[in-house]
């Protein structure tokens, strides 16, 4: 029994240990720029988008720059997962807006918003799966490919729910009682 409590409380001991090395996938200024739009979720989405393309172009700046090769993999692993926690905030952030009742006109300006989306979500299943092509094909991509791996299929699978949530989503409307299918 004691061996049992000892045992349990060194698992609930890493855990907590590994949740506190959880970084933020945003900047400072990033964070204040998305509590200034909270209840706009067209600017919100617009934003998150902008973040999000962010880290795929510094993803192809680190794979391009010869200073970085001593730990390229590293930090695009780092970036990777930054991209998949913002997908998985922008997933977060639909679900929000999905529940609430919203007026016509925010109604537009979400559409408009889960548009741009749905736009970007292609975009950067391009990159996404570039990346991917080139730790398959590339000799200096695929030596590095260990690092960022499996965050790079995390991203990926983040990425399709996002799309597919977006689709979904794109299909609701709502009018001031709630949310009706069109």
């Amino acid at each position: 029994m004691k061996i049992a409590t000892r045992i349990m409380l060194l698992l609930l001991l890493l855990s907590i240990a590994a949740s506190a090395k959880r970084r933020d996938p945003l900047t400072e200024s990033e964070a204040d720029q998305l509590r200034q739009v909270a209840m706009d979720p067209y600017n919100r989405i617009k934003l998150m988008i902008k973040f999000t393309e962010a880290r795929l172009l510094a993803i192809d700046q680190v794979r391009l720059d010869p200073k970085q090769a001593a730990d390229r993999g590293k930090q695009i692993h780092d970036l990777l997962e930054d991209f998949a926690s913002l997908m998985d905030e922008i997933n977060d952030n639909l679900d929000q807006y999905e529940g609430r009742p919203l007026d016509k006109d925010t109604v537009k300006q979400y559409h408009k918003g889960l548009k741009e989306l749905i736009d970007a979500d292609a975009r950067f299943d391009q990159r996404l799966n570039a990346l991917k092509s080139a730790s398959e094909t590339d000799p200096v991509t695929k030596k590095e490919a260990p690092d960022f791996r499996f965050v790079l299929q995390d991203a990926m699978d983040s990425l399709k729910s996002n799309a597919d949530m977006a689709r979904e989503y794109m299909e609701t409307t709502h009018d001031q009682k709630g949310s009706t299918k069109k």
